[in-house]
Parts: structure tokens; sequence; C-alpha cells
């Protein structure tokens, strides 16, 4: 088993070395699960190339046949729910998020430990393919001026209704989408609904879209991927994702809604 901590933030990396479940290798998700560079082009967090993130797997010491657990610090696995994505998108199928995080190992008694552990690096992971659904701006345009395709933001209603925006340059969200906070995916002690819970919930909101037919997005790809981890814990089939999201919206001139 391979146990990797994504925590994201500025100081994620000085609190990994001062705390981190046993055993843990850390995951930066800024720089090996995102390839940062014009976020009119893709966002805060686009996906690095197939070839990139192929070595990133082979440095962790990632095959095939790994068994890959991950965490973070955001108790939901917010980090953590983009690296699951992305491993599920190349096909590697024994991935799991902790629910509720280093929190609730910690709370769980699970042992935990100091400085860095460094991986056993592999050759470069055979992907060939990103497999999961992804949606292009132009794909989301379309969606949004003719309708019929269920647009779910992830962000907080505070973000989408345009009252604030701590991170991108305007506040608001796009024309025609819905706020399913993912916030919403979580119980009060921060760990997930249960799979009949999120299937009821996921079930009604949706409007019983299939997959092909919702776009999930949130500020930057990253937790969008948190609601399509509850969907598919839910026993649907995993929508599509946004990755440019808010981010590349909001920079390119599109039309969006500024205040609710």
């Amino acid at each position: 088993m391979i146990v990797c901590d994504a925590s994201a933030g500025p100081n994620a990396k000085a609190n990994y070395e001062a705390l981190h479940l046993e055993g843990a290798i850390y995951v930066d998700p800024e720089n090996q699960l995102a390839t940062p560079g014009d976020a009119s082009k893709g966002g805060r967090h686009p996906l690095p190339t197939l070839e990139t993130f192929s070595n990133v797997l082979g440095s962790l010491g990632i095959e095939p046949a790994s068994h890959v657990v991950i965490y973070d610090d955001k108790q939901g696995g917010n980090a953590a729910a983009r690296f699951w994505w992305m491993l599920k998108a190349v096909g590697h199928t024994s991935v799991q998020v902790l629910n509720g995080g280093l929190q609730s190992a910690k709370a769980a008694g699970y042992p935990v430990s100091s400085g860095t552990v460094s991986p056993v690096p592999k050759s470069s992971y055979p992907a060939k393919e990103w497999k999961l659904p992804m949606v292009e701006l132009e794909e989301v345009k379309v969606a949004s001026e003719q309708g019929g395709n269920v647009i779910v933001d992830v962000r907080s209603s505070e973000r989408f209704d345009g009252i604030t925006e701590p991170i991108d340059l305007i506040a608001g969200h796009i024309p025609g989408a819905i706020n399913i906070p993912f916030t919403a995916n979580l119980n009060s002690q921060g760990q997930y609904l249960s799979p009949t819970e999120l299937k009821e919930k996921y079930g009604k909101a949706l409007e019983g879209k299939n997959a092909n037919e919702i776009i999930v997005h949130c500020g930057s790809g990253v937790t969008a991927c948190h609601t399509l981890l509850a969907i598919a814990a839910a026993g649907l089939e995993i929508p599509k994702l946004y990755v440019g999201s808010w981010s590349e919206w909001s920079r390119n001139d599109l039309p969006m809604v500024l205040a609710k």
C-alpha cells in the first residue's frame, strides 16, 4: 500500500513534515497534480500532460498494481479527491480517499510521525489517455447558452452568488449553472454522507440526467473532484469535469452572472 498526503496550501509541505500519517509520502497538488500557467487558458490548476503525470506517478513509486490511499488535511479530501480523479482517469483501479482525512485518522488513533518519507521510484506509469470525461471552455459555453445540460458549480454559495471572491478576479457564476456546494457532501464530523444519502441527494439535484449531460466545476478544477468522488461513492456514473472552471471562464470575454 502507498499512502499519500496530498494536502494543499502555502504551508502544506511544512505541515506534512511536522506531522503526517506514518509512512505517508507527500504529493504536491500545485506542481505534481497541475501545471500552472496562463489561467485564462486552462484555469489555475490545469492538468499536466499525460507524459508529465506518468513520470510523477513513477517518481512516487506508483505502478498499475499499487494500492493507493490518499488523504489531506481538509477532512473531506479536497486535493486528495483531485489526485483520486486523476488516477481513475488514467485507468488506475486500486485507489481510495481516506474519509475524513488527517483529522479523522488522528482521532481514530492512527499512528503519525514527522519528517519526510521518501518514495521508492519506479518506471514511468503506462498511461495512454485520460479515460474520465472532461469538457473544454467552448463546450461549457454551448451548454450555458443552449441548456439541456446541468452545469454544477460546487463553490460556496457566497462565491456563486457573487457576494465574495477571495481567489479569482471576478465574483459570480456561469449563466445557467446551479449551485451545490461541495461541503454539502459532508456530515457534521467532516466525513462523507453515506452512499445512500449521496445517491438520494444527487439523484434529485441532477434531475435524472445521465453523466454525459452533467458538467461539474468549481474555482479551478480541484474541489469539483470532491463532488465527483461523492457521486462515484453513491454508485452513480462520474459526470464530466470542467478543469478550467470559474478561474478560466471569468478570465475570458464570456457572459457571467455577477450577482444573484
